[in-house]
């Protein structure tokens, strides 16, 4: 088995170091080849003179590629089509590894059966959510945090896992496409889901999935995310990009149904709710439905243009 790690970045050029320090020290066996790809998004930071240090260190090891198409799908689809491994690992630039995150994450797929593995997405050791931010239970948000955490347990997957954590086979890729540019965060939209309707994808064409709770990342929670404007901001987008996945025409009965039903529904229930947690999570349902009815309505409009 060789073992490809794609870590895309976009101007986060100290982070990024201390994540290729933790990529740099890991622990795999001899009888493993492995590479680290770091795809420059067109940064204009320090970046490259961050990246090329350590392929200078690690010549073996560290590959340096620049993207100039600006988007996030864009530089995840340039590091697959580089990529020599037949399993592919992916990472983000703000996270910090274990030692032994590769080999935990990529073992599974020595028993055959899996065509993917997603690992747990963990906060920082120090961090504390605000009072009004459900993290566990039926009212969990800590997704938007980009937290995976299903448990101490192995298991099958029966949900996309999140992309700064996650491995697949090198023909998964050719079996089921790429990522798609219009899901992945570009200039003058933060719409995301790339990564997770992938995984969807994957797991509709009767695929499986395996979740490796030994393979650990430990994600930064920045001090502005842990305000609700953020949490509304990025539901909002959620429910664009849900839109965005389904890939259907629009019709006036598709927008009636999501103002009619969906929106009606959680209005309602988030008017009505007093616990602080649940009450929060019920208004960014809100927000989603308030998503989804831009981007059908933006939809139609185009589609009518198209057709005038």
């Amino acid at each position: 088995m060789k073992i490809s790690v794609i870590l895309c970045t976009f101007n986060r050029c100290q982070s990024l170091s201390m994540a290729l320090d933790g990529l740099a020290a890991q622990a795999v066996p001899e009888s493993i080849a492995w590479e680290v790809i770091v795809v420059d998004n067109n940064s204009t930071d320090q970046t490259r003179q961050v990246a090329e240090r350590y392929c200078r260190s690690y010549p073996d090891r560290f590959r340096y590629l620049f993207e100039p198409q600006q988007g996030k799908s864009n530089a995840l689809n340039r590091g697959v089509r580089e990529a020599g491994g037949d399993v592919l690992a992916f990472i983000d630039d703000d996270v910090t590894v274990e030692s032994t995150w590769l080999r935990n994450l990529t073992a599974p797929f020595e028993r055959s059966g899996w065509a993917g593995v997603g690992g747990r997405i963990a906060p920082p050791l120090d961090f504390s959510p605000p009072v009004w931010l459900p993290v566990e239970g039926p009212y969990d948000l800590s997704g938007v945090l980009a937290l995976f955490d299903k448990g101490r347990e192995g298991a099958e997957l029966t949900e996309a896992p999140f992309g700064t954590n996650m491995a697949f086979r090198r023909e998964i890729f050719d079996r089921h496409g790429l990522f798609r540019p219009d899901l992945g965060p570009c200039p003058g939209s933060e719409i995301r889901g790339e990564d997770t309707e992938f995984g969807r994808r994957v797991l509709k064409s009767g695929e499986r999935l395996w979740y490796e709770p030994s393979a650990i990342v430990h994600h930064t929670v920045p001090e502005n995310r842990l305000r609700k404007e953020y949490f509304l901001r990025f539901m909002y987008d959620h429910g664009r990009a849900s839109i965005r996945e389904r890939g259907r025409r629009p019709s006036v009965r598709s927008i009636l149904g999501i103002l009619l039903t969906s929106f009606r529904s959680r209005l309602i229930q988030w008017l009505s709710t007093i616990d602080r947690q649940e009450r929060f999570h019920r208004k960014c349902l809100v927000w989603t439905s308030f998503g989804q009815i831009v981007e059908t309505t933006t939809r139609l409009v185009d589609r009518k243009r198209n057709y005038a």
